[in-house]
C-alpha cells in the first residue's frame, strides 16, 4: 500500500493534538470538505491522469505519523485529519496529488511486484511533477543546491538594503543596481537553471474575490522578478469556503526575492492609502481598492521604465524553457481570462502616482516580516 508519512515525533508539540483537530470540524464541515475532496479529485484526474482514474471513498484519519495513504483493496483514499485543518490547502493537494499516483500505479498499470515508492512510481511522479518523498510533508523544490546562488542572493539584498537611505536618489540607484544584478545573474545562468531545480510556493491569503491590485501584482512579479505567476483555487476547511491564493513557480532564489517583493509592496501600498487619508482628510475606506490599484500599476509603469533602459544596455533576459516546463506540469490547463479594470478616478490617478515613487527596500529570507536576515539558499518554502 502507498503512503506519504511524516516520521514519528515531527509534529509539533505545541499545535493541537489529533482529538482538537477532530472537533474543529463540525459534521457539516466535515460533510464539505469530503465533498471539495472529491471535487479536487476529479479536476486533478483530468488535468494530471487523462481522466483514467476511477473516484475512490475518501476516509479522514487522526494520524500524525502518516499524511496520506492509498488503500487498494478498498479503493480508499486516507487523509490526515490534522493534516486537512493545520495545513494550507496547497500542501494539501500534493499529498492528494501523491496518492492518486499510487492508485494511478496500482489500478491503471498494474504494477504491485514493486514496493510502494518503486521505481514506476518514481517514474510517474517525474513525468507529473508530483512529489514522490515517502514521508515528510510535499517539498516544493526539485534539484540541487548550489552555494553560488546564495552568494548572488545576498549581494543583491546588500544592495536592497542600501535602498534604505533617506536620500531617494541613492535609494534608486542601489534598486536599479539591484535589479541590474537580479537580470545579468538570470541572463549568466540561462544554460544551467534546469540543473538548479525549481520550486513553487503560496503568497498571501486566500482571498475570495482577487482584486485589480492583486493580479496587477502577480503581474509584476512574472513581468520583473523571473517567476511565473498564477491564481490557484483554495478551499478553507474551517469555515467551509473556496478563495484563491497566487502561486509563483521560479528558481529558489528568484522565489525568494519576489516572495519579499509581494509582502513589501502589498504594505507598502496599505502604509500609502493610510498617508492619502491623512493627508486629504478621507474617513472611509470606499475608494481603497482603486487606489490600491492605482498604486500597483504605477510599480509596474516605472519598473517598465527600468526593464525599457536596461534593454536598450544589451541586458535582456530570454524565457527560461525549463521553468516554463515546470510551471506546465504543475498547471497542464492554463486558461487566461481578462479582467475589467478599476474605474479611473482621483484616488486611482493618487494611488498611480504614489505607486511610481515606491523604492524596495531591504530583502529578507523567508518571511518578509522576519528583520536582520539577508536573502540565501536553505529558506524553507512556504506552500
Amino acid at each position: 500500500m502507498g503512503e506519504s508519512g511524516v516520521n514519528s515525533g515531527t509534529g509539533d508539540p505545541r499545535g493541537p493534538s489529533s482529538h482538537d483537530s477532530r472537533s474543529i470540524l463540525s459534521a457539516d464541515l466535515e460533510a464539505a470538505l469530503l465533498r471539495e475532496l472529491a471535487y479536487e479529485y476529479r479536476h486533478l484526474a483530468l488535468a494530471y491522469f487523462k481522466g483514467s482514474l476511477r473516484l475512490p471513498q475518501f476516509e479522514l484519519v487522526d494520524s500524525r505519523t502518516r499524511l496520506g495513504r492509498w488503500v487498494p483493496e478498498l479503493s480508499i483514499v486516507e487523509l490526515s485529519r490534522p493534516l486537512l485543518v493545520e495545513q494550507p490547502w496547497g500542501v494539501v493537494v500534493e499529498v492528494l496529488k501523491h496518492e492518486m499516483a499510487h492508485q494511478y500505479v496500482s489500478e491503471v498499470l498494474g504494477e504491485s511486484s514493486e514496493s510502494a515508492h518503486g521505481p514506476r512510481f518514481r517514474a510517474v511522479c517525474t513525468k507529473l511533477g508530483i512529489d514522490a518523498a515517502a514521508s515528510g510533508l510535499p517539498i516544493p523544490v526539485a534539484g540541487a543546491t548550489d552555494p553560488e546562488r546564495g552568494k548572488v542572493g545576498e549581494r543583491i539584498a546588500r544592495l536592497l538594503a542600501l535602498a534604505e537611505s533617506p536620500n531617494v536618489h541613492e535609494a534608486e540607484a542601489a534598486m536599479a543596481a539591484a535589479q541590474r544584478l537580479l537580470l545579468k545573474h538570470n541572463i549568466d545562468l540561462r544554460g544551467a537553471r534546469a540543473a538548479q531545480g525549481y520550486t513553487w510556493r503560496h503568497l498571501g491569503e486566500p482571498t475570495g474575490r482577487t482584486t485589480e491590485a492583486e493580479r496587477v501584482l502577480s503581474l509584476i512579479l512574472g513581468k520583473h522578478f523571473f517567476v511565473e505567476a498564477i491564481w490557484v483555487p483554495v478551499y478553507r476547511p474551517l469555515v467551509g469556503k473556496r478563495g484563491s491564493r497566487l502561486e509563483i513557480c521560479g528558481t529558489p532564489e528568484n522565489a525568494d526575492i519576489a516572495e519579499y517583493v509581494h509582502g513589501y509592496l502589498v504594505r507598502t501600498a496599505a502604509r500609502l492609502w493610510t498617508d492619502h487619508k491623512r493627508e486629504r482628510k478621507i474617513k472611509g475606506d470606499r475608494d481603497r481598492r482603486t487606489f490600491l490599484a492605482g498604486v500597483m500599476s504605477g510599480m509596474s509603469d516605472k519598473l517598465g521604465r527600468e526593464a525599457e533602459t536596461h534593454a536598450k544596455a544589451g541586458m535582456v533576459w530570454v524565457a527560461d524553457g525549463d521553468l516554463d516546463d515546470f510551471f506546465r506540469h504543475r498547471h497542464p490547463h492554463v486558461r487566461h481570462l481578462r479582467y475589467a479594470g478599476q474605474q479611473r478616478t482621483d484616488a486611482y490617478s493618487h494611488g498611480r502616482e504614489a505607486g511610481q515613487s515606491i523604492v524596495i527596500h531591504k530583502g529578507m529570507k523567508g518571511s518578509p516580516e522576519a528583520q536582520g536576515r539577508l536573502l540565501g539558499t536553505g529558506a524553507q518554502p512556504s506552500a
